[in-house]
């Protein structure tokens, strides 16, 4: 149901609002399922926290100031206070506990998700990260993601989509142009 191409839970919980220059962006926490898919789904708890009341509404305040925040940083502008401050907020709670149970166990509540969202999010704006955060160079894709590659020339959110889809496009256009050249 989620795609986690980012390489960090935070970024790839921003893109839970795919498409985001379109006019109708794709939101994929519409429900409280959703989001207990979401946390199941991303590995950040092994077993689905309860989505109490006002959860969701929650998720997508943290969400939205996270983009915001990368979003400065990745452009050179300001830090918004307003999406600081939600951030902030969420990051001075409890974060997902963790445990030995002969493998290493997460669990939580949603809060406690979000709290350590919040936290990895600061880690990356506020910190060496923050030079590596890049936004897929697909026109309908907004992931915004850290580019680890050598280099630092990574374009795409994923290969697997965004880049296989930039490619074929381009190799159509030229295949199309060709045609026209020799006709």
């Amino acid at each position: 149901m989620h795609a986690f191409p980012c390489g960090t839970p935070a970024l790839d919980f921003v893109g839970t609002l795919r498409a985001r220059r379109n006019a109708s962006p794709t939101e994929k926490l519409d429900s409280d399922a959703a989001l207990t898919a979401w946390f199941e789904e991303s590995g950040l708890v092994h077993d689905a926290p309860d989505v109490a009341t006002g959860d969701l509404e929650a998720a997508i305040a943290l969400r939205e100031a996270v983009y915001d925040l990368v979003s400065a940083r990745r452009r050179g502008d300001a830090i918004p206070g307003p999406a600081r401050e939600i951030v902030n907020g969420f990051a001075e709670g409890m974060p997902i506990g963790v445990r030995l149970d002969g493998i290493v166990r997460r669990s939580g509540t949603v809060a406690q998700g979000l709290s350590s969202l919040a936290r990895q999010a600061v880690e990356i704006v506020g910190g060496e990260d923050a030079a590596l955060l890049r936004e897929c160079a697909r026109p309908e894709c907004t992931q915004v993601y850290l580019d680890r590659s050598r280099g630092h020339r990574r374009e795409w959110c994923a290969m697997k989509t965004c880049g296989n889809r930039v490619k074929a496009a381009n190799f159509r256009a030229r295949q199309r142009a060709d045609a026209e050249a020799s006709a």
